[in-house]
């Protein structure tokens, strides 16, 4: 029997997530008080979504939810406080081939996110209008919606994963690495490395999850979360042994959608039963 050794809450797309004890399973993952996970995106001047991909500092972008407010903290700027409860216009924006309702958070946000990135930028809520599948060549029947995420609902790691990696990058004298930089909603505990792999559904209390999809890695857990600074590792050491040529690339984690059990709670400490793929 496995268990959840870790929950993370992104609620900013690309920028820090937040470690917390326990979420509300939404059909969309995770959410806390009532605010999902991915719940905004920063886009440029044409609704693009802008992620560390292409703005690596975005990984120093502190995120916290306080008091009916969106607090965002970051090297040389003032505090910012996004209202939860703010209203504005709604607008597209554009997520890898989505376009997807959104809602506009002010002028003072759009600057705080334009002076540290140094480029136009603007801070935009998912409409809570708004409905986005993911793709049903790995969902087949079951509808399973999601916010600002690139693709699924959630991302399912394991310690043991990560200890596996850390062991194989001391063996090339390179500094260990934190799971933060695979950006998991869950990380389960009491699993051999990369079992999750195998496995087809979690059950977590009375919540099931569907693993429909290795995670192929981007540049993204290659940034150093504390200096927001690219490098090669941990990807090329992942490449040596990761490369899934039917998955279409390097891989680590599993994607995962809410089959049932919405509305429930989850928790670190809690029992997951895994059921392993036919």
């Amino acid at each position: 029997m496995a268990t959840i050794a870790q929950l993370f809450l992104y609620p900013v797309k690309g920028c820090r997530g937040i470690a917390i004890e326990r979420a509300t399973l939404a059909e969309t993952g995770l959410e806390v008080d009532g605010i999902g996970d991915r719940e905004w995106v920063v886009v440029d001047e044409d609704g693009q979504f802008l992620s560390q991909r292409e703005l690596p500092k975005m990984a120093l972008i502190e995120t916290r939810l306080l008091g009916g407010t969106l607090r965002l903290k970051a090297p040389g700027m003032l505090q910012l406080e996004v209202p939860i409860e703010s209203e504005g216009d709604v607008v597209e924006v554009r997520v890898w081939n989505d376009e997807i309702a959104a809602v506009t958070q002010g002028e003072i946000a759009d600057a705080w996110f334009s002076r540290f990135l140094g480029r136009p930028a603007r801070l935009r809520r998912f409409d809570p209008e708004a409905r986005r599948l993911s793709n049903t060549r790995f969902t087949g029947a079951t509808e399973a919606p999601y916010k600002f995420a690139d693709a699924f609902a959630l991302l399912v790691a394991s310690s043991a994963s990560l200890d596996e990696l850390n062991r194989r990058l001391a063996q090339r004298e390179i500094a260990a690495v934190g799971i933060e930089r695979f950006r998991p909603n869950i990380v389960l505990a009491d699993t051999d490395a990369f079992e999750e792999d195998y496995v087809a559904q979690l059950s977590i209390g009375s919540s099931e999850l569907r693993l429909v999809k290795p995670c192929v890695r981007c540049s993204v857990p290659n940034i150093d979360p504390g200096t927001g600074e690219s490098s090669s590792e941990p990807g090329d050491t992942l490449a040596l042994f990761r490369d899934n040529a039917r998955a279409g690339g390097v891989t680590f984690g599993m994607n995962a959608i809410v089959v049932s059990g919405s509305g429930a709670e989850i928790a670190r400490g809690a029992a997951v039963e895994m059921r392993l793929a036919l």
